[in-house]
């Protein structure tokens, strides 16, 4: 029996180099698909790279006190994916916290202000027809009629575009360019007006006074509590811009404030027409045709089609600016275009004076829907790019002090051992900036200064693994062995205190993954994939080498400056494999035989 296992283990022994060369081909594919991929380097997150946090906690609404569930959030988290994404910005995270918080990291680059904004923003789009409208200057009083030079106060324009206003606007075009810009270059029944026709082309309004003759709201007909609403609403009050028409159902009238260029307006509006949710598709678009600039064109669905066509069929037979249609986003008015004729075929676009950022925010939102939940600001934190370089660098270099004080030790007390120490810190360096690079496109993992707070205590759990290994070698050779045994002796204990030990660590890690969100999630991560190539060095690359250096003349015979003296560890030679000559008379011992 005794014969066998020796062969078994002299077999073991003997094939070190498959264990290396396979480490070997992973490092070197590894390698090769992170530069294949064109992400040689990790991603970072943005305390690293500079970048904005922004804390959105959701708000019960009035009427819905059950709306804040899981199924609600994660849609919610899905939509802001999407309309951060739709606008450019990449490497953008937007992530739950909790059962009310979502955070939403925007790395600093092309359009992150425009992301900002439009993250937690609710786009509960409704077109409602305008029954009144007054302009109120900065002091809330209504503005006058006109400006010097022919051009249009805001008093008396709906556009932001103060010269779109000059003159009437019909299908056959104009002598005026304000109003060719208009009508050239399609068809006016194909399109919503962001204007509305000036009052001297209806004869419906006088200078400096409301542009309605103030007829009862529809479907709340003789409402007169509406009616003081509108009567007392300054929209030249920040408190009032986005609250006026809070709360409305769909099926009611309502007041709502609306801005254009620098001038606010107030509105009495009728009931939802068409849905925003019934939009199919918009997008922003160029008019290369006329002078209209950035235009936003909308397609809807069936049912959206029908209702749009009867509601703009109703329109037209009404004078300014009943003839509006008022594009309501989240209780605030962004557009109220004009119909001069039915609108079918489920397709329009709205025109005016957009730019293109205009252009785009609005057809994203109306692209990608509304959100379920009502969300407010709890927090924003913003980190420059220099802040996020210091932090990066300080990070770094804690990493590279503690990773040199562990080689100065290793070095001390172990000597000749710490070259394999060192090389095996290096391979597992090697593999963990691969891996964090390739994982960036992948599962979009961003190092952050926690996830490098986790390389750096990993350096410590790799090292300590090392280190008990070479403490069992050294525990063998003072019971009498020779290296090579000594190496093959120690294995099996040294294996199976690193395995419980690294259990122990990814345990801890896989715990902290799940119960914590955000940036402390990046230090678990970090130390659990450390933990894990760790296991993998050892296995497959420390314990080979090891074998392969005890065959060594360096090593095996127990030069001071190895680590493995027998003087410095205790032991006096010979070493139990050597023999002691027997002496010349007098019987031999059996057990010392």
């Amino acid at each position: 029996m005794a014969a066998p296992k020796k062969g078994r283990s002299s077999s073991a022994q003997g094939k070190p180099g498959r264990s290396l060369a396979l480490i070997l081909i992973a490092i070197v594919a590894l390698t090769g698909g992170m530069f294949a991929s064109g992400h040689t380097t990790p991603r970072l997150g943005i305390d690293l790279a500079g970048g904005t946090s922004i804390t959105l906690t959701a708000v019960n609404q009035p009427g819905q006190p059950n709306a804040i569930n899981k199924t609600n959030m994660d849609t919610a988290v899905d939509i802001m994916n999407r309309r951060v994404n739709g606008l450019g910005v990449s490497e953008a995270e937007v992530q739950t916290q909790g059962d009310r918080n979502i955070i939403v990291n925007i790395p600093r680059g092309t359009n992150s202000k425009e992301a900002q904004q439009q993250v937690g923003t609710t786009a509960k789009l409704y077109f409602r027809p305008v029954l009144q409208r007054e302009a109120q200057g900065a002091t809330g009083q209504p503005s006058p009629s006109a400006t010097k030079g022919g051009t249009p106060s805001p008093g008396a324009s709906t556009s932001p575009s103060p010269s779109a206003s000059k003159g009437s606007q019909k299908a056959t075009g104009s002598s005026s360019p304000s109003s060719s810009a208009t009508t050239q270059g399609r068809a006016v029944t194909d399109a919503l007006k962001k204007t509305s026709p000036s009052p001297s082309a209806t004869g419906s309004t006088t200078p400096g006074a409301s542009t309605s003759p103030s007829p009862s709201p529809s479907g709340n007909k003789g409402s007169s509590d509406l009616q003081a609403r509108y009567a007392a609403l300054d929209c030249t009050k920040p408190s009032a811009q986005n609250s006026a028409g809070q709360g409305a159902k769909p099926g009611e009238s309502t007041v709502a404030c609306g801005k254009d260029g620098k001038i606010w307006s107030k509105f009495l509006l009728g009931p939802v027409a068409v849905d925003g949710q019934e939009v199919k598709k918009a997008q922003a678009v160029f008019d290369t045709q006329g002078a209209s600039g950035w235009q936003v064109q909308m397609t809807f669905d069936s049912k959206g089609a029908k209702k749009f066509a009867d509601i703009t069929g109703q329109l037209t037979q009404k004078t300014t600016p009943q003839n509006e249609f008022a594009i309501v986003l989240d209780d605030q008015v962004v557009s109220h275009p004009y119909v001069q004729t039915a609108i079918t075929g489920g397709q329009a676009e709205i025109s005016g004076s957009f730019n293109q950022q205009d252009a785009q925010s609005l057809a994203n939102m109306l692209s990608y829907g509304a959100l379920p939940l009502s969300f407010k600001e709890s927090s924003v934190t913003t980190v420059t790019a220099a802040l996020g370089g210091q932090q990066l660098h300080a990070g770094l270099l804690a990493g590279a002090i503690g990773l040199a004080l562990v080689i100065i030790y290793l070095v001390f007390y172990y000597r000749g051992l710490s070259l394999i120490a060192v090389a095996s810190l290096m391979v597992s360096a090697i593999l963990t900036y691969v891996i964090m690079s390739l994982l960036g496109p992948t599962i979009h993992f961003a190092l952050n200064l926690p996830a490098v707070c986790g390389a750096i205590v990993a350096i410590g759990i790799t090292a300590d693994s090392f280190i008990v290994y070479f403490e069992r070698i050294r525990d063998e050779i003072r019971e009498g062995r020779s290296l090579r045994p000594a190496v093959e002796r120690a294995w099996p204990r040294a294996r199976r205190t690193v395995l419980v030990s690294d259990f122990v660590s990814f345990l801890a890690a896989a715990v902290l993954f799940i119960v914590t969100v955000g940036k402390v999630q990046g230090f678990a991560f970090t130390l659990g994939l450390t933990t894990l190539l760790d296991v993998v060095v050892v296995f497959l690359f420390t314990k080979p080498l090891m074998t392969l250096l005890a065959r060594r003349k360096f090593f095996a015979g127990g030069n001071k400056w190895s680590g493995l003296d027998p003087k410095s560890l205790g032991v006096n030679p010979p070493l139990r494999r050597t023999r002691r000559p027997a002496g010349p008379a007098g019987p031999v011992d059996p057990k010392e035989a």
